[in-house]
C-alpha cells in the first residue's frame, strides 16, 4: 500500500498507482490506470486522466488538467492553471474515441501559470515556458519561451535562472550551442 496523502474530498478510481509522499490535495479526481511516482504534490482540483504516466518529484499547482496523451518526466513543475490538450482538431460531435496526441514534458522543465501546451508538441529538459505562453511547436532543451505563439527569448540554466549571453549561470554552471538551436551542459 502506497504511504501517499489523499485529501477525503479527492476521488482516485480503480487500477491506479500513486507513489510514497505523494500528496493529493482537495478536490482532485485521479483517473483510472494513471500512474504517480513519488513525492510528488497535486494541487486543488487537479485532474489526471485514464492512463496518465508522471514522474518523480513533480509539483502541479491548482487547477491543472493532464489529459490521457500527456506524460510528464520527472521534477517537472506545471503553474496553476496551465493548459494540456489531447486532440488536434476536436469536434463534440466527432469523438476521437481514445486517439490521442501525444505530448512529453520532458525531465525539469516549468510551465508557468495559465500557460498552453497544445498536443503533439513536447517540452525540452530544464526548458522554462513562461505563464501565458502557447506551445505551438516541440520546445528544445533549456529553452526560455515565451508569448503567443511561444518563441523561443532566450535559454536558462538547469537552476532555473536566465543564462547571460556567454551562456553562463551565476551558479556555475555553463553551457555551449550545438548545431545552433541544440544547447548542452559543458563538463564541470
Amino acid at each position: 500500500m502506497s504511504k501517499a496523502y489523499i485529501h477525503e474530498s479527492s476521488y482516485v478510481d480503480d487500477d491506479v498507482v500513486i507513489g510514497d509522499d505523494t500528496k493529493i490535495w482537495h478536490f482532485c479526481h485521479i483517473q483510472r490506470g494513471a500512474r504517480i511516482g513519488e513525492r510528488c504534490s497535486m494541487g486543488q482540483n487537479v485532474n489526471i486522466g485514464n492512463n496518465v504516466k508522471i514522474g518523480n518529484g513533480v509539483r502541479i499547482q491548482n487547477n491543472v488538467s493532464v489529459y490521457e496523451g500527456v506524460e510528464i518526466e520527472d521534477n517537472v513543475f506545471c503553474g496553476p492553471s496551465c493548459v494540456f490538450t489531447n486532440v488536434t482538431t476536436p469536434r463534440a460531435h466527432f469523438p476521437v474515441h481514445g486517439l490521442y496526441a501525444k505530448t512529453v514534458v520532458r525531465e525539469g522543465a516549468s510551465l508557468g501559470a495559465n500557460s498552453t501546451v497544445v498536443c503533439g508538441h513536447n517540452v525540452g529538459r530544464s526548458a522554462l515556458v513562461a505563464a501565458g505562453a502557447v506551445v505551438t511547436h516541440d520546445v528544445p532543451d533549456y529553452a526560455l519561451m515565451a508569448g503567443v505563439p511561444a518563441r523561443r527569448i532566450g535559454w536558462v540554466c538547469e537552476c532555473g535562472q536566465r543564462l547571460d549571453d556567454k551562456l553562463c549561470c551565476s551558479c556555475g554552471r555553463h553551457y555551449r550551442l550545438v548545431s545552433g538551436e541544440t544547447l548542452i551542459q559543458c563538463e564541470q
